[in-house]
């Protein structure tokens, strides 16, 4: 196999890059934050000084701020496009904006900001914005920031460059001098290349290539020579690399190894591995999957090595000297030179600005612009002083405060990720990692798995109390030690699979705050393979339970203790019962959940001396105040617009597919701005598995209170302040200690987020499942969760094929799976009609079918098999799921919503997965009214529908993501 193409991309690089487009993101003050997009300007109107009736956007805040030139642009604006850009008019829109802005600040007690300020602070939280994608792509290949140039192109992205280099710790800034339109001039002087790739399946070891394989490279040059012989390139304009595609045996993650000097193959991806993902497994055999040649034929427009700049002569005098607005000293005089008349050699001391007529470069102070040989700009950035931020709690900071709290729990994920083992993790990202403050409360949080973000809280809270006032006070907590827990009930575990790694900082022998990372593992022992049996009665069948238990004792891993622990369900003697299946996985993973808890606590240390202590303390605490706020403001938003009294309640109740009732009334007082989630008529605790832990039920609460918000706030507990939950006792969502709960952390938990949901209107009820697949034997065990049908809402229409609510993760690849386990993959499709007809359509669900290739034990475990999802305000309900067993002689067996069951080869598993329900009533002309409740939705969002829409037909995760493009 050939390609060509004109881009050239490195197979072992990743680039990253963020886009200055945001010069067009509009500028919101909400719930006391400053917020930058995602809705965006666009280009037509584009921002309010285009002068066609448009928003304020970060171009504005630039130019308020000096930092664009109204008398350098042409006149290109305006309906007739014929006038300047609109420096009043801008002014005006920010006028409004500061008196919004300086009235909640005096509602604070906070001092007012000026025009200056507000546009400056708009600018920094862009930036933080963007330093956001950079860190996270980064730090999941392994590189450090500060080690590398930030390289700048686009017209607006040298106004930003100084700033997000700094923040981002970097020294260097390179600008090419076709930096405005870069992408042209790039496609226009590119190389040909032509890569020849072919399969391999051979062993790599420190010697020489074997045979077959130089024989393939060989003929693969030959091939790719040819090609762009093909196209006119002589011999000589010729020049070819040879890469091997390697990975661990065993493994599914490749590295792409160019030839090394030495020719040690081996090494050389060795020493890749262990810089991208952390270590190395030295005892496997190293695999090549494929092979590739690539080679470049040189268009003769390269301009060779840079060479020393000849004397420049002086400095030439500025194009004009104007007032610029920067953090250190407000507004200060700036020249602005032109580039067309610097030469290779000249030096600008900042603040200054150079332009030319595709693009704008901002020197900042303590910065300084070099001019190549060859005509680009390199900006050297003076190391930032540290930062002086007051505790005080100030819209801007909070905003600031808010990406950079995500980013380190997002890098924590990066991390876990990168060195983790399993499937489970590095492929279906079945994790999730957080931030909390010293009394465990959630503080910020990754997009990751909603069903663990909102119970970890209590999972920390759980073993800080049991060291500091429990079993465990004796021996206490100290810097080194890290802690394990994973039990449901007595220690806010979402259920046993997922495994919680916590760490306590110190500063100055005082606990200052947590990280922690939960994670599924692929087996802990228990009654059947993959550790989520369906017919589990019994915590104890359901594998090792953890209330506390130290992984770390002062620095040193306790491995025997962890062994025993995770081996202890073979001696229950339970039938059956049996130890984890896979005990070097979960090793390697639990050490991985420790290293990204240690990426947490360096990330979170370097912000403290950038800030101080006091001050990130403080924000810790501003954004959960700021989280409480806005829920408030939903609950008392709702109540009034739906015509409740002061203290008045709704009310929403389903049933789980064997009848159990989940009930829930939520009262709401304006006066207070509070609500109660009273689940009092809920049903009994179950002989099963659907037991959901209140620790899963506060995470479906704060994960709806999240989305209805649909503000730009971290999901963290503040949204539970204004909360209060009442569970009864002994029920199924709030069960005795021993009782199975494997199900009602993947299922019953879904159902409570489908019943608050319908509480507020905000959605018909999605599949209400996760659609649980194990199967596996003594030696190896596998777990995925299924897709289906997202609800329709008040404005929307319900996503198809999508995981929804409390799960994020994503399936595993066709070939991973095909590789690695002893199944083919026969159907995976759209289960089209299954979604509930209505004003808006539920979303469908999925078909999957998958034949067994030797004998196993499956299980599934799935709900909405005899109920359906249902509609609302008119909307129809989505099709209830089916799980079939289509065995190799030709019968069908349906398997029923939970099964466990022997499959021999050549039996077929087809999962017929639920879709979801519609929303409002379809008029015969096929139009419908929105109702009362989806036009306080639509006002609530501002015309943000699009935002919940995100929320409900995925997960929150889709929604941050969408924020932070």
């Amino acid at each position: 196999m050939s390609s060509r193409r004109r881009l050239q991309a490195s197979p072992s690089r990743r680039r990253s890059s963020t886009s200055t487009r945001s010069r067009r993101v509009r500028l919101f003050f909400r719930n006391g934050v400053f917020s930058v997009g995602p809705e965006s300007a666009g280009a037509h109107p584009g921002p309010v000084c285009y002068r066609k009736g448009g928003h304020l956007a970060v171009t504005d805040a630039n130019l308020l701020l000096g930092r664009v030139q109204p008398d350098l642009f042409p006149k290109i604006f305006g309906p007739t496009e014929d006038q300047p850009l609109d420096l009043d008019g801008t002014r005006a829109a920010f006028e409004e904006l500061a008196a919004a802005i300086n009235a909640d600040a005096e509602r604070m007690g906070l001092p007012p900001k000026s025009l200056d300020e507000v546009a400056y602070g708009f600018l920094e939280v862009a930036n933080e914005a963007m330093c956001r994608p950079i860190r996270a792509m980064t730090q999941m290949k392994g590189y450090d920031c500060s080690a590398h140039v930030l390289a700048c192109f686009g017209g607006a992205g040298g106004q930003h460059a100084c700033a997000i280099a700094r923040s981002l710790g970097m020294s260097t800034v390179f600008v090419h001098r076709f930096s405005g339109i870069l992408s042209a001039v790039g496609i226009g002087m590119s190389d040909v290349v032509v890569e020849a790739q072919g399969p391999a399946q051979s062993r790599v070891g420190a010697g020489a290539l074997p045979p077959e394989l130089e024989s393939r490279l060989n003929e693969l040059e030959a091939e790719a020579r040819a090609g762009l012989a093909a196209q006119g390139f002589g011999d000589h304009q010729i020049e070819t690399e040879r890469f091997l595609n390697l990975r661990y045996d065993g493994t599914d993650i490749a590295v792409m190894i160019r030839t090394p000097e030495d020719g040690n193959f081996r090494a050389a991806f060795d020493e890749e591995y262990r810089r991208e993902f952390g270590f190395v497994l030295s005892d496997r055999d190293v695999l090549a999957d494929d092979v590739r040649v690539r080679a470049t034929g040189r268009s003769g427009m390269f301009l060779g090595e840079e060479a020393a700049p000849a004397d420049p002569g002086e400095l030439p005098l500025p194009a004009m000297d104007v007032p610029v607005y920067f953090a250190d000293g407000g507004r200060q005089p700036t020249p602005v030179f032109r580039i067309g008349e610097l030469r290779p050699g000249h030096s600008v001391a900042g603040p200054a600005i150079l332009v030319d007529k595709n693009s704008t470069v901002v020197v900042e102070p303590s910065c300084a612009a070099h001019i190549t040989s060859r005509g680009d700009i390199r900006i050297q950035i003076e190391d930032p002083a540290d930062k002086k931020v007051s505790t005080e709690c100030d819209p801007i900071q909070l905003a600031i405060f808010s990406h950079r709290f995500m980013s380190i729990a997002e890098q924590m994920g990066r991390a876990l990720q990168r060195t983790s083992i399993s499937v489970n993790i590095k492929e279906r990202l079945d994790f999730s990692c957080a931030l909390f403050g010293p009394d465990g409360s959630l503080v910020s949080n990754a997009p990751h798995m909603p069903v663990h973000l909102g119970s970890m809280s209590q999972s920390v809270k759980a073993v800080d109390a049991y060291y500091t006032a429990g079993p465990g006070a004796a021996e206490g907590l100290h810097e080194g030690d890290v802690l394990l827990s994973n039990h449901p009930q007595l220690a806010g575990g979402s259920h046993l699979p997922d495994l919680t790694v916590v760490t306590p900082v110190f500063n100055n022998g005082k606990k200052v705050f947590y990280v922690a990372s939960r994670a599924h593992h692929a087996d802990i022992g228990g009654i059947a393979p993959g550790s989520m049996p369906p017919n589990s009665k019994l915590l104890e069948e359901e594998g090792a339970a953890i209330v506390a238990f130290k992984l770390v004792s002062k620095g040193t891993f306790q491995e025997e203790g962890l062994k025993e622990l995770l081996m202890a369900p073979g001696k229950s003697g339970i039938p059956g019962n049996s130890g984890t299946r896979n005990l070097e996985d979960n090793l390697s993973d639990l050490k991985a959940q420790v290293a990204a808890n240690n990426k947490g606590i360096q990330l979170v240390r370097d912000l403290i001396d950038e800030y101080s202590m006091a001050t990130v303390q403080a924000y810790m605490s501003h954004i959960q105040v700021n989280a409480e706020e806005a829920v408030r403001q939903m609950l008392t938003d709702f109540s009034r617009e739906i015509g409740l009294p002061e203290i008045g309640s709704v009310l929403a109740e389903d049933q789980m597919d064997d009848g159990s009732p989940i009930v829930l009334k939520v009262t709401i007082d304006r006066k207070n701005q509070s609500a109660t989630f009273d689940f009092t008529g809920t049903g009994p605790e179950v002989y099963g598995n659907c037991n959901t832990p209140p620790a899963v039920v506060y995470s479906a609460i704060i994960y709806c209170l999240r989305c209805m918000v649909t503000r730009d706030i971290p999901l963290n507990q503040g949204c539970l302040t204004p909360i209060e939950v009442i569970i009864p006792e002994n029920s199924i969502l709030n069960p005795s200690a021993g009782a199975a709960v494997v199900g009602g952390n993947v299922l019953t938990s879904q159902r409570v987020t489908d019943v608050v949901l319908k509480a507020f209107s905000a959605a018909a009820a999605s599949q209400g499942c996760m659609n649980n697949l194990t199967f596996g034997d003594s030696g190896l065990g596998y777990y995925e969760t299924i897709a289906g049908g997202a609800g329709a809402g008040p404005t929307w229409e319900g996503r198809s094929g999508v995981h929804t609510h409390m799960t994020n993760t994503r399936i595993t690849d066709p070939e991973i799976l095909e590789r690695r386990y002893p199944v083919v993959l026969r159907c995976f499709e759209l289960r089209k009609g299954s979604g509930g007809l209505g004003r808006f359509k539920g979303g469908d669900g999925v078909v999957r079918e998958l034949e067994f290739l030797r004998p196993l034990q499956a299980g599934i475990l799935s709900e909405r098999r005899s109920s359906r999802p249902f509609g609302l305000n008119g909307g129809l309900p989505g099709k209830s799921g089916v799980n079939l067993l289509k065995k190799k002689d030709g019968r069908v067996v349906s398997l029923g919503p939970k099964a466990s069951f022997p499959v021999e080869a050549g039996d077929v598993l087809r999962i017929e997965t639920p879709g979801a329900g519609g929303y409002g009533v379809v008029e015969q002309d096929g139009t419908g009214e929105l109702d009362p409740l989806a036009m306080f939705h639509q006002k609530q969002k501002g015309g943000e529908e699009r935002a919940l829409s995100r929320v409900i037909d995925g997960t929150l995760n889709r929604t941050l993501r969408a924020n932070d493009a």
